[in-house]
């Protein structure tokens, strides 16, 4: 294989493992805009509802700098 389309490849690569920090930004919104839905129609449970988006934001950011991770990898490695 030639070294430029090798090159390409480990771009394309890298961009889709980018792109997981595009999905969870989206996720994370969704999950926020639903948290606020929540306690709009019980404000009573506002405090486990906050602990809860607050996992679920982690766990996505998470996931998001794994992605991120593997990009640099890609990159810089090979």
């Amino acid at each position: 294989m030639d070294v430029s389309v090798g090159k390409g490849l480990v771009a394309i690569a890298a961009a889709l493992a980018v792109m997981t920090g595009i999905f969870s930004t989206v996720g994370q919104g969704y999950a926020a805009a639903k948290a606020v839905e929540a306690v709009g129609k019980n404000p009573e449970a506002e405090s486990k509802i906050r602990s809860m988006l607050i996992l679920g934001a982690g766990i996505a950011e998470t996931a998001a700098i794994y992605g991120m991770l593997i990009a640099f990898l890609l990159i810089f490695v090979f």
